[in-house]
């Protein structure tokens, strides 16, 4: 058994840095993360919201990018740009939702990939040698 006075100590070497005024932890400079990625949740989210955005704008629910971005609560901007994701080709769609495929790009990046063509965004979404 241990004594009361046992201390275990677990060290993590962590930074904290402010980003947009919040503290945010980031991992030591070696960290690799595991080989076995599961989809990005910020990826995903903004997929999702997108989508649902594109299905109330074609239901006739917003005539306009600004009526949804004042219904939503967000910036007229911001709507605009995540709202390209929804046209993104079906490929990359299914890649970054279903498989494990982790993109080379930002999400911020990949909005304005949607105008591309099909055939180049999977090339340019998934090949790290790329740059956006």
């Amino acid at each position: 058994m241990t004594k009361a006075n046992d201390t275990i100590r677990v060290l993590i070497p962590l930074k904290v840095r402010k980003k947009n005024g919040r503290p945010k932890i980031l991992p030591p400079a070696d960290y690799r993360p595991s080989e076995d990625q599961t989809q990005d949740p910020h990826f995903l989210r903004a997929i999702g919201r997108a989508w649902g955005w594109r299905r109330r704008m074609e239901e006739g629910e917003f005539a306009t990018i600004q009526e949804l971005a004042e219904a939503v609560g967000l910036a007229e901007r911001h709507v605009s740009r995540q709202l390209r994701l929804a046209y993104l080709a079906p490929e990359v769609l299914k890649r970054l939702t279903c498989g494990r495929a982790a993109s080379s790009v930002s999400l911020y990046d990949l909005c304005f990939m949607a105008g591309e063509a099909w055939e180049e965004q999977a090339e340019r979404v998934f090949d790290s040698s790329s740059g956006p």
